[in-house]
């Protein structure tokens, strides 16, 4: 009994140790969004940098990582998608504050989809007047796949297709900002 028990400790340990971890130094978990985050338009007034991100415990096989930012709140009957940053190198492990204004830096295959602004690259948070706080999730996955075959003219629904297609594992936190 003791040592069935000791295993399934260890099993716990080993799973739990290696789960792919997200967070950032800009937006706390189940914090509010501070306005430097949100929208520059819509009556938002924000400065509109996209946040740091940073990603750990990264799980075998790895191949590359794609990024979203994604409203469920938002009323459209679909959500609202804000980021979506895909073909990230293996090695990728942080995105710096503002990373979507020059995310080719990173690297040259580094595309940033269609977010529902209409443009590819960060668009913050900036939720009807009067609804309650939206929720902002933010993920990071792990993908088995170097490279998604997509152009910045993708859609936020066709790239979430790819990545779940190429997903190994996935981390998120949530935010809210309302206004």
């Amino acid at each position: 009994m003791l040592k069935t028990f000791l295993v399934f400790l260890f099993i716990l340990f080993i799973n739990s140790s290696y789960a792919l971890k997200l967070k950032s130094k800009s937006i706390e978990a189940g914090g509010t969004i501070k306005k430097k985050y949100t929208f520059n338009e819509f009556g938002c007034s924000g400065v509109n940098l996209s946040p740091h991100l940073e990603w750990s415990e990264v799980p075998k096989g790895t191949k590359s990582f794609a990024v979203t930012v994604y409203d469920p709140d938002a009323p459209t009957g679909s959500g609202w998608w804000h980021w979506t940053l895909f073909n990230l190198p293996a090695s990728t492990r942080e995105l710096r504050e503002g990373a979507s204004a020059d995310a080719v830096t990173i690297s040259d295959k580094v595309i940033q989809g269609k977010t529902d602004y209409g443009f590819s690259r960060y668009g913050g948070p900036c939720p009807p007047k009067g609804d309650k706080p939206h929720r902002y999730v933010f993920t990071v996955y792990a993908l088995s796949v170097e490279e998604i075959k997509l152009s910045e003219n993708a859609t936020g629904a066709m790239v979430g297709f790819n990545i779940h297609q190429n997903k190994i594992e996935s981390a998120s936190f949530t935010a809210t900002f309302g206004r």
